[in-house]
């Protein structure tokens, strides 16, 4: 079968649903197509949460269905290759599809494997992960149980959807353990392969505090490599010196490497290192241009959030249009992330930032401070805003 859209969406997550709700809102929308192949849709951010027992899992799960923009065609099905020089691409069912505007936007891939022995014990022995829904809860169930040890959360050596997320669920866990009386107890180690606990200065420095005043030790530089569940210990290789770090565990929270989908990296569509090549300002592909992509598969040098989405969707929809009516591209992302740093029950610092590590904070206070109104605002104000306005085109 072959059909046709004037604008084709690959991935129907937040960025691809984003993008689609926003033009079917247009006064004079193009006729679209979304490919998705899940029948799930999910908002991630509040997996933190769930696996620090606020709230339970399926308060982050909804019907794909109910979120396909009125005038869109949903199509159930997974790309499996790109030809854009024929601006064709083909799907897993055998199906051929042709657009005018492709916009890829299918996230981030999941590398479990990358970690030796990680895959067959997640979930078991102490090891556990907020990362994918059938996962989520398996965190909360080790914190109940955890009465005293050594607890272990990683942070790999690959761009990652929600960077501070790694070190969420620490500040949750170390809240916990106060709380239930076992953190005289309790080592907390933060096992991160970045420089440090955060990468833009002014919120590192409050990070920092905290890291002193709460007493997590950390271990910068060291990429978890291997989980021996049988004697529970994980390793870590030095990215300075190359050495080997063997470290025991009671509970260990792994962020996994992740990368670009495998379809896209082996696409004519992607750079060298796997993402598809945007112009950083407009989203526009550098060597297809009536291909964009925005998200975190696309190259945009931004942290990979949301709330990244929230603005690049927009530029990416003006461009479009630009693009279709034959005029240059104004619009622009200047590489607006945010990151709401849960750093325990109640407690939150609001990260806002841009290219080049700009400050770019909405409120007229220090977001560098703990505050309940920010825990607040993401707990109860951010899904709101993501289920009824962001996939609905209106914020």
């Amino acid at each position: 079968m072959s059909e046709h859209h004037e604008v084709l969406i690959i991935g129907g997550g937040t960025a691809g649903i984003t993008v689609a709700a926003r033009l079917c809102n247009l006064p004079r929308p193009p006729e679209i197509g979304i490919i998705e192949p899940s029948t799930k849709h999910y908002y991630q951010p509040l997996w933190t949460l769930v696996g620090g027992g606020v709230f339970p899992k399926e308060a982050s799960e909804r019907n794909e269905a109910d979120f396909i923009p009125p005038g869109a065609t949903w199509i159930q099905d997974a790309v499996t290759t790109f030809d854009p020089d024929k601006n064709t691409v083909c799907t897993r069912g055998g199906n051929k599809y042709t657009y005018d505007v492709l916009v890829v936007a299918p996230g981030i891939q999941l590398d479990w494997d990358k970690v030796t022995g990680l895959k067959d014990t997640l979930g078991k022995n102490g090891v556990c992960s907020n990362y994918a829904y059938d996962l989520v809860d398996s965190t909360w169930g080790f914190l109940r149980e955890f009465r005293g040890g050594k607890a272990i959360f990683t942070f790999p050596n690959t761009p990652i959807k929600c960077a501070g997320a790694p070190q969420k669920i620490m500040w949750l866990a170390e809240h916990y353990m106060r709380r239930i009386g076992v953190r005289d107890q309790s080592d907390v180690i933060f096992a991160s392969a970045g420089a440090g606990i955060f990468g833009i200065p002014h919120y590192a420095r409050p990070l920092n505090k905290l890291v002193e005043e709460r007493n997590i030790i950390t271990h910068y530089r060291h990429d978890l490599v291997e989980v021996r569940p049988s004697s529970k210990e994980a390793v870590f290789r030095n990215l300075d010196d190359s050495s080997e770090r063997v470290l025991k565990f009671d509970l260990l929270h792994v962020t996994p490497p992740q990368s670009a989908p495998g379809f896209i990296k082996e696409s004519p569509l992607a750079s060298s290192d796997g993402w598809v090549e945007v112009d950083k300002y407009t989203t526009q592909h550098t060597r297809y241009p009536n291909v964009f992509s925005l998200g975190d598969a696309s190259s945009l040098p931004n942290s990979k959030t949301g709330a990244a989405v929230r603005k690049q969707a927009p530029v990416t929809v003006a461009n479009i249009e630009s693009f279709r009516a034959g005029k240059p591209l104004h619009a622009r992302y200047d590489g607006y992330a945010s990151c709401p740093l849960v750093t325990g029950y109640g407690r939150l610092i609001l990260a806002e930032f841009g290219y080049d590590g700009v400050i770019m904070e909405s409120f007229p206070f220090n977001q560098a401070q703990e505050r309940y109104s920010m825990w607040a605002m993401k707990a109860y104000g951010l899904p709101n805003m993501y289920w009824h306005g962001m996939l609905r085109g209106r914020v």
